[in-house]
């Protein structure tokens, strides 16, 4: 029986990435269950997540040789304009400065251990660092839950998704560690699971399925409605960073078209998009008016929340491909706003998974009039009832507290 939990987080800041969000998410449900909470965090600045929740920043080691040369490396690339991160990485596989932070990070983990009986590693980005902290403290890899949020290296992400790292072969390598030195794995999804257990096996036998959890904004913030929703339109709204691989161009396209089938919801419909879309920005600066709003940068995430839990329509948008074994870190928070989700995605699909073979609201990214009849049909839904809800219970459970501690204590990881 699991009472007490070490978590080691390289980020605790909700604002810097939506991985940051999720681990969050995750704390607080843990606290929430009854466990005992230590929270390790590499965010470099105080913070403090409440309910009794003890949290400890991580300082940097600034006297060690691996912190000289990666400010010395630096000061070079400043200087010279010549980045040799690329030929670093060739021969050692990470940074100078990947190596100083995990090193920080182990000595904190041996300095503020207190045998408790789980200890939880939590990343961001393509970076986990804490992992590569508990590698080098072999005596307590038999309490170690290594949670996997994304593929890893960056090349065993599916297409279209195809950057091969500079030390791929460390980075590999360093991964096959983790998964048999671990006692236990957790992934956000099945099939990120299956995916990242076909390139190391020991996954399968460890692997539980933790999901996203759904991040609560404190009720004492009063929030308003932003200036850019009405509340009483057909509004649908896309929040999430745009990243090469996740274009809008099908669905922007696709509600264009559906504008022009249904010419009346012009008085009565926007397409809201919130969050950075540099490699679109061209693209999405054309395609605004009165119809299609894009906040042209981050959102702070209270801001997002009460727009997700007023808007008609939610979409969850991913790339094009064969394959998405990724649950989206806003998927939780889209099912608690208990809005029809509208998934734009591949036919393998995590997020489709959950949903099930028989929901309705769905298309591939790309097919601009499946995007434009799915739009339609909501709108025609919405005319006749404006606050249809996604009403799933089932999805709700699987996010909720319960779920998550029987992952938890189900200690032969299967």
């Amino acid at each position: 029986m699991v009472k007490t939990i070490l978590i080691i987080s390289e980020s605790i800041d909700i604002e810097d990435s939506s991985a940051s969000k999720v681990n969050v998410a995750l704390i607080k449900n843990l606290k929430k269950i009854g466990y005992q909470i230590r929270v390790l965090h590499y965010t470099r600045k105080e913070i403090q997540l409440g309910n009794a929740i003890e949290c400890i920043a991580i300082p940097e080691i600034k006297f060690s040789l691996y912190y000289l040369l990666s400010r010395t490396q630096r000061v070079f690339q400043r200087i010279t304009k010549i980045n040799v991160s690329k030929y670093l990485e060739r021969l050692f596989g990470h940074s100078f400065t990947f190596f100083n932070d995990s090193k920080s990070i182990s000595k904190a983990i041996d300095k503020y251990y207190d045998d408790e009986d789980l200890i939880i590693t939590l990343s961001k980005g393509a970076s986990f660092r804490p992992h590569y902290a508990m590698l080098s403290l072999p005596s307590k890899h038999n309490n170690w839950l290594a949670y996997i949020h994304d593929p890893y290296p960056f090349h065993f992400y599916p297409r279209p998704y195809n950057w091969v790292e500079f030390g791929y072969q460390f980075k590999e390598e360093f991964f096959r560690q983790v998964s048999e030195k671990a006692k236990r794995s957790a992934f956000p999804s099945q099939l990120l699971k299956e995916w990242m257990g076909s390139y190391f096996s020991n996954f399968l036998a460890t692997g539980v399925i933790i999901p996203h959890q759904n991040l609560e904004v404190d009720a004492n913030l009063n929030i308003e409605l932003p200036a850019y929703i009405n509340p009483n339109y057909f509004n649908l709204l896309h929040a999430g960073n745009l990243m090469k691989q996740r274009s809008p161009i099908g669905l922007i396209e696709g509600y264009k078209l559906f504008l022009t089938q249904y010419p009346e919801a012009k008085d009565c419909s926007k397409l809201l998009l919130l969050g950075n879309a540099d490699y679109y920005k061209n693209y999405l600066q054309n395609q605004l008016n009165n119809t299609i709003y894009w906040s042209q940068g981050n959102v702070p995430f209270f801001e997002v929340d009460i727009v997700q839990k007023n808007v008609s329509v939610n979409i969850i948008l991913e790339s094009k491909s064969e394959i998405s074994p990724f649950l989206p870190g806003k998927f939780p928070h889209c099912v608690t706003a208990n809005k029809p989700i509208l998934l734009l995605g591949p036919h393998y699909s995590e997020t489709k998974r959950l949903l099930g073979d028989g929901y309705p609201y769905l298309s591939e990214v790309d097919d601009v009039e499946c995007i434009a009849e799915m739009i339609g049909t909501l709108y025609t839904n919405w005319l006749e009832n404006p606050k249809q809800l996604l009403d799933r219970p089932d999805l709700e459970d699987y996010l909720g507290i319960e779920y998550l501690k029987a992952q938890i204590e189900n200690g032969d990881g299967n």
